[in-house]
Parts: structure tokens; C-alpha cells; sequence
């Protein structure tokens, strides 16, 4: 598996609602490709609140107000129905296909998140699992809804520890946006409301001091985000919208914004001030004097927002024609049924998000936003290097796609096994692979009628009985210098995995996944007969990947080798690096044992620490420590103590094991205790690919272990 640039994601997680998400995504987008950094947007998951038709808000302005072209998001009921059918996986794997071909183009990808409401109860989880997936850097995005910065430093505080340690080498730190912005009592936007006094203004530097958060050594604040009334102008038709008003006369409704709004019910000489640029005026149907009024003005040049006439009624036609002159000015003139001081109290709850046609309001909020954030943050972005871990979705999706690459044939000798028949019905599904199942036609139609399974068209099933014949002579000349006769042959190849390993060593298939009923014997004798080693190798060893929650591990030898001496293990050892490498792993590898450095000493101990003596003299390009107990090599805290100045102790990924016991105890109480995936046992060593399954496999492992097969026989 070959290397690529990796591109930096940085994820953006809302420490609540109301905090202005969308706004600071698109801002950092335009502060990004300020500062000369390539960057793209990614809403993997869309949420359409109450009364929003559509469509998603981030995407489509992006779209609209950039060269970007960043996919369509899946929708949160897709999402939701996604999760429950087949898990978070498989979601998680939709959302990589989306999110690769954004990231193959950027230098860093600006992730929206999701924001947690009570329709949304998903959202924590999968703003979790998404950016572990992307392996994100985190950007929390908050707002002071409360006068007292206490509540703000412990909103963010709290999202922070969602997802691990404040001082993570994920974490970045936090946006504060709406900075004095004006709220109600329960913490809505009110733009209609007076400002704080100036005493009670917040300040950047009152952010710093008073939220404890920012005193954190790693934790910065990249963003303060002052709110400004020229933001929250909302154009006369998105009032009009907003009430459902019946428009009688357009003019420049699409284009004029509303600064002021007036209730007007007195007589017109005591409210000629109303009269002025930007102001709506909301007047009853039955004071047309008033109406005449505004119309008189709008006429004389007066550029009104617009006149709302209230409680079911619309000028005569004899009125509108006096006011022809107003109206060719562009006057916006609308209706409602409600009376004014209905009206007026509905227009303080609109909506206070930028409405996706408003092109002119979403240029200044991106402009404005870039500008109030951090020029330092944003310029140590530009070659920012954080070490890559490879996510067990992202290494999923990678399998699925390099194996779509070059569809490799791969056959199953124990076809008729339902994990096997289904994961091969998958297989052919997304076009991992080309399965050829070894059973008998009618036991498996038979056997996917039992298990509610619809076989896929052109999953290639083969019955082994009119094959055999086929192949005698072949592996009777395989075999001849060991004296096998045709008879011998015919007997042999009566075992599905002998017929399927010939058929390999033939050509005919391109590789070979057995296991789920056979032993790991009953499947490697006949490959290392036929299939053989490498040049150069001298012997096969195993690997399991462990797509552990954080990340993806090695294990190696769980399968193969009992008990390795010093050379073999270090063999086993620089095979596990090279396969690493192949699929997009840096390896950092760990000769596990019982003792840690020079702490221990006896025959087991020595033969780690010589083994890991002969890997490194023979690859001093690879990262190799030991030997290294289990949680020295795991566990960065325990490492400080027990392996100072280790590059692997505490960061290792690659796991080799002394012995075939402990190897294969360890990797099974690890898959069962913590559910994970193991993909594997993947062999090393042979010339054409031939897998081991456990007995145990699950659909997954099986499905991901014929992708592994396919990988390797594309490389091969």
C-alpha cells in the first residue's frame, strides 16, 4: 500500500447550540485560503432543525461562495437508520468515501460537526467517532450565552473531555464566537435588544484570565469573535418569510436590510422620525394615513426597509395608485393577518442564521470572521506536522478501496460455511473481490435460503466434485519428488483447501482465504508445499491487524511459530515492519516480554533482547525497542517511567510477541474483551497469498481478511 501527503483535518465541535458553528466553519475556510493554505470543507453529517427544508446550510453556501465543491453530507435520519441496521462501522466507512476524495486535494480539510440537541442524540457519539476516524485535530467553537465566563470556561471545559485530555496533541483549542452579542433570558440572539453597558463588556483578555481553561500549557484561544450588529441585518424578504407575509408590491425586498423596526399606530406628526433609511414600519390595515405617509417618503427618496401592513388587509387599488411613485422606487409593501403587536413580538424570534440566498451577508460574516482569528494559529498550520494514526475506519476504507483497484479472484474452500457465505455475498456487493465459493451449488442456494440470504449476481460458486479430476495430474507433478502418485493426489485433493491451494499455485485464482472450519495447519501444510516462500525467506510467520478503537496494531506471530528462537523473531520482527509499511502503518515495533530493558533477566528475557539486538543490526532504519513489557509499549505514562528516551516505549504499533502462547492468548483476550476487529492472520512470507482465519471470525474479519488477500495479490 503505497504512501501519500497526509492531509490535516481539523474537526470543529460546538460546545453547545446557539454558538454560531456554521459561521466559524466558513469563516476558517476563508482565513485558511487567506494565509495561502489549500484547504477544502467536509460536513459529513447534515442536521436540519425545526422548520428547515433545506438545503444543508454549510455545504451549499461553500459551494456557492467558493471554487470548492465539497459532496452532498448523508442525512441525519440516513445516519440514524445507518446505525441501527449495521452499526456505526458501516456509517463511518460511508463517510470516508466522502470525506477521501476532498482531503486527496487539500492541504487541510475543515470539518463542521454536529451540533448535540434533543433531536440529535447521536450527535456527541458520532462527532467522537468521526473525528477519531479522520484523526482529527480538535477546534472547539464556543460562546459566552451567560454574562458570567465561569459557565463559558466550563461549557467548553466539558466538551473537551468528551473526547480525552485537555492536553492532547489533538486538542488545539477553542473559537469563542458571539463575543457581547445581545441574548434574552433564555440565551437567544436578540439583535433586537440593547448591547451590554461598557463596564460589562467582555474582552479577549478577559476570556484569557477568567476562563481557567486557557491557562492549560497546550490549550490556546485561536479566535475571539466580537458580535457586531451589521452581522445580524436581515433583509426585508427574510422577514416576509419569516411571517409568511403575502408580498403586494416586490421593489428591492431581496436587496434592502433592516436596521430599525417601528410599530407605528399614532398620528403622523408624532412620528416623523420613523421616517428614515433601513426602518420597517409595521402599520394597521385601518390607518392608511399612516401608509400614505411612508409611501410619501419612500417617493422622496427615503430608502425604507419596507411598510408591513397587519390584520388581514391590503390597500384599495385607488390607494396603490397614489403610491405608484413609492413603489417604483422599490418600496417592499407586505401583509399578514396578525395584528401589530402580534406581528412585531414574532419578528425578535426569527432565525438569526444567515440565510443561504443572502449572498452579500455571507461574504462579510466569512470576511469578518477570518479576520478575528489567530494570523499566529493559522500560521503555524501552514507545514504543521502532528504524527498520523491510522483509525481502524480509515484502515477499513483503505482495504475496501485498493482491493476495488485491481479485483483479484480469490477462492474460499469452505464455501458452504454461512460466516463464509455471507462474507463472500459482501465481498461481491462492494466489489472487494471476486469470490469463488467451493461447495456443492444446491448446498448453498439451500443454505442462504436458511439464512435469509440473497446471493449477490455473479458470485462464482464452483462445485469441487467436477474439478478434482482437473487437477490431479498437476499436483501429482507438484509433488513427484516425494513420490506422490495420481492416486495420492486424487486422495488429497478430496481436502477443498488442497483443491484450492492448487488451483493457486496454477493461476486460476489469484489467492486464497481458509480457516473458519479448518486448522491453521489443516490451511498453511499445503501452501508452504505448493505455494512455498519467498526467495530469500526462510520461513512463514502471521500478523493479525487489531483495529483497536484509537488506532490500528500489529500482532505478530499469533498464528504460525511456536516457539522462535532470537533469529527467527527477529525475522518475525522485520517482516511485521515491511508489512506495516505496505499498508500505511509507520511502524514503531515493540519485541514484547515479561521484563522491561535490563530489569529481568533469564532465558526468555535474553532471547527478546538478543533478537531485538539482530532486527536492529540488520534494519537500522526501522524504530525497534526490547524488549518492552505490554503496558511499557502501550502506554505513554507507564513508558516515562520505565523506558525514558524510548522512541517506540509508549507509542508502539507493531507488537512482537515471544512465543506462539503468548502471541495468540493476548491477541484473542484482546478481540473478545474489548470487541474489536481482528483482520488476519495474514501470513508473511509465502509467494502467493494464502490467509488464515480463526475459527472464531466474525463476518467482518472474514470480509476484511479476503480484501487483505486481494491487496496482497494486487502487490504480488
Amino acid at each position: 500500500m503505497s504512501t501519500k501527503k497526509q492531509t490535516q483535518c481539523i474537526y470543529l465541535v460546538p460546545t453547545g447550540a446557539r454558538v454560531g458553528l456554521t459561521s466559524v466553519s466558513m469563516g476558517l475556510v476563508r482565513a485558511l485560503d487567506r494565509n495561502g493554505i489549500k484547504a477544502a470543507f467536509f460536513k459529513p453529517v447534515a442536521q436540519l432543525f425545526r422548520g428547515d427544508t433545506g438545503p444543508e446550510r454549510s455545504t451549499f453556501v461553500i459551494r456557492n461562495t467558493t471554487d470548492l465543491t465539497p459532496p452532498d453530507p448523508i442525512p441525519y435520519a440516513k445516519a440514524e437508520k445507518e446505525i441501527s441496521a449495521n452499526g456505526v462501522d458501516s456509517l463511518l466507512e460511508s463517510v470516508l468515501e466522502r470525506y477521501q476524495p476532498v482531503a486527496d486535494e487539500a492541504d487541510i480539510v475543515v470539518v463542521e460537526g454536529l451540533i448535540h440537541m434533543d433531536e440529535f442524540e447521536h450527535a456527541i457519539m458520532l462527532n467522537k467517532t468521526i473525528a477519531r476516524t479522520l484523526d482529527a485535530s480538535l477546534v472547539f467553537v464556543g460562546a459566552p450565552i451567560k454574562k458570567e465566563l465561569s459557565w463559558l470556561d466550563a461549557e467548553i471545559r466539558n466538551a473537551v473531555r468528551e473526547f480525552g485530555e485537555i492536553n492532547s496533541e489533538r486538542v488545539m483549542g477553542a473559537i469563542v464566537n458571539f463575543v457581547n452579542a445581545p441574548r434574552d433570558a433564555n440565551g437567544r440572539l436578540r439583535p433586537d435588544l440593547e448591547l451590554a453597558s461598557p463596564e460589562q463588556e467582555i474582552t479577549r483578555e478577559r476570556i484569557k484570565q477568567e476562563c481557567d481553561i486557557f491557562q492549560e500549557k497546550k490549550f490556546r484561544l485561536l479566535g475571539t469573535i466580537p458580535w457586531v450588529k451589521e452581522m445580524a441585518q436581515s433583509r426585508t424578504i427574510d422577514v416576509a418569510r419569516h411571517l409568511q407575509a403575502q408580498i403586494l408590491n416586490e421593489g428591492e425586498i431581496h436587496t434592502r436590510r433592516i436596521h430599525k423596526v417601528f410599530l407605528c399606530a399614532r398620528n403622523v406628526e408624532h412620528i416623523t422620525h420613523v421616517f428614515r433609511a433601513n426602518a420597517l414600519l409595521i402599520i394597521p390595515i385601518d390607518r392608511m394615513d399612516l401608509f400614505l405617509a411612508a409611501c410619501m417618503a419612500a417617493a422622496n427618496g427615503i430608502p425604507l426597509a419596507g411598510v408591513l401592513l397587519t390584520s388581514a388587509g391590503k390597500p384599495s387599488d385607488e390607494i396603490m395608485k397614489l403610491c405608484q411613485n413609492a413603489m417604483e422606487k422599490g418600496l417592499p409593501v407586505m401583509t399578514v393577518p396578525t395584528d401589530s403587536y402580534s406581528t412585531a413580538t414574532q419578528i425578535p424570534h426569527m432565525n438569526t442564521e444567515v440565510p443561504i440566498d443572502d449572498q452579500e451577508r455571507i461574504d462579510t460574516a466569512m470576511n469578518y470572521i477570518a479576520s478575528q482569528i489567530s494570523r499566529s494559529w493559522l500560521k503555524s498550520l501552514v507545514g504543521y506536522h502532528r504524527e498520523i494514526r491510522l483509525s481502524p475506519a480509515a484502515f477499513r476504507y483503505r482495504l475496501v478501496q485498493l482491493s476495488r483497484k485491481k479485483p483479484k479472484r480469490i477462492v474460499l474452500p469452505e464455501g458452504i460455511e454461512p460466516r463464509t457465505l455471507q462474507a463472500a455475498n459482501i465481498c461481491q456487493q462492494r466489489q472487494i473481490a471476486n469470490c469463488v465459493l467451493l461447495a456443492n451449488p444446491e448446498d448453498i442456494h439451500e443454505m442462504a435460503e436458511k439464512t435469509g440470504l440473497v446471493l449477490e449476481p455473479g458470485l462464482e460458486i464452483l462445485d469441487p466434485d467436477t474439478l478434482r479430476d482437473g487437477y490431479v495430474d498437476i499436483l501429482q507433478e507438484l509433488r513427484k519428488h516425494k513420490g506422490m502418485d495420481r492416486s495420492m493426489a486424487a486422495s488429497l485433493l478430496e481436502d477443498n483447501v488442497m483443491l484450492g491451494t492448487v488451483m493457486l499455485k496454477n493461476g486460476d485464482v489469484d489467492g486464497l482465504v481458509s480457516g473458519a472450519v479448518h486448522t491453521t495447519a489443516q490451511t498453511v501444510r499445503p501452501a508452504l508445499q505448493l505455494i512455498k516462500t519467498k526467495p530469500g525467506t526462510r520461513f512463514v510467520s502471521s500478523l493479525f491487524f487489531m483495529l483497536l478503537p484509537e488506532q490500528v496494531y500489529i500482532y505478530a506471530d499469533c498464528a504460525i511459530n511456536e516457539n522462535p528462537d532470537a533469529e527467527t523473531l527477529a525475522e518475525i520482527a522485520l517482516q511485521s515492519a515491511d508489512s506495516a509499511t505496505a499498508f500505511g502503518i509507520t511502524p514503531r515495533v515493540a519485541m514484547i516480554s515479561y521484563s522491561t530493558g535490563a530489569s529481568g533477566s533469564g532465558d526468555d528475557v535474553e532471547k527478546v533482547r538478543k533478537a531485538t539486538e539482530i532486527a536492529r543490526e540488520k534494519r537500522p532504519d526501522l524504530s525497534i525497542d526490547g524488549p518492552l513489557q505490554y503496558d511499557a509499549a502501550s502506554t505513554l505514562s507507564v513508558a516515562k517511567t520505565k523506558a525514558p528516551g524510548s522512541e517506540v516505549a509508549g507509542k508502539a504499533n507493531v507488537y512482537i510477541f515471544p512465543d506462539l502462547n503468548t502471541g495468540n492468548t493476548t491477541y484473542k483476550a484482546v478481540q473478545r474483551s474489548a470487541n474489536v476487529i481482528s483482520i488476519g492472520p495474514m501470513l508473511q512470507g509465502l509467494n502467493k497469498p494464502v490467509n488464515d482465519l480463526s475459527r472464531g471470525a466474525l463476518v467482518d474479519d472474514i470480509v476484511y481478511t479476503i480484501a487483505l488477500t486481494a491487496i496482497q495479490a494486487g502487490q504480488a
